[in-house]
């Protein structure tokens, strides 16, 4: 072989694309929504209204299910800046379901309260948008499951305690 077509086969070579990796990430299936959920702590004038939208995401990887959740948030800004008092706690729950005809068991969930922190920020002006994703939980679960996510928020002073805000569930994977 001349020095030409040795120099033509090393840059071809070098210029084809990767093979594709065996382990190639799993794809994620994610379905979401959203709700205006109250700030059952406070009674004035102002707008107290929080609209919190999470997206549940599912994938698997042969008999391995995983799954996040992101949350984004668009909170009422008449709190004092970086108020740490708003909540008593807030957390959201991820949750891996066996999917059947009935109620889907859990098979595996994971609590993420890092989340009270991240809604209690907020910017110079007082403004609390942002988002928090989870981190990704994992269980070996049958033929079909799927993911889904419960946020848990318990305002400071109310009396209530936790209240539950369901969210749509990932497709199944």
């Amino acid at each position: 072989m001349s020095s030409i077509n040795r120099a033509v086969v090393a840059a071809v070579a070098v210029a084809a694309p990767a093979a594709p990796s065996a382990t190639a990430a799993p794809a994620y299936k994610c379905a979401s929504s959203t709700k205006d959920i109250d700030d059952t702590s406070y009674d004035g004038p102002w707008p107290d209204n929080w609209k919190v939208t999470v997206k549940t995401c599912a994938a698997r990887s042969g008999g391995t299910v995983y799954v996040y959740a992101e949350v984004r948030w668009d909170g009422a800004s008449f709190h004092p800046v970086d108020d740490p008092t708003i909540f008593d706690g807030a957390k959201l729950r991820v949750q891996i379901k066996q999917s059947r005809e009935g109620t889907d068991p859990v098979v595996a969930e994971g609590d993420f309260p890092q989340l009270e922190e991240r809604l209690e920020d907020s910017t110079s002006s007082g403004k609390r948008t942002g988002t928090y994703r989870t981190a990704t939980i994992r269980h070996r679960a049958g033929a079909a499951a799927l993911g889904d996510s419960v946020l848990f928020l318990d305002w400071h002073g109310d009396g209530r305690g936790y209240q539950r805000h369901d969210y749509t569930a990932s497709p199944t994977v």
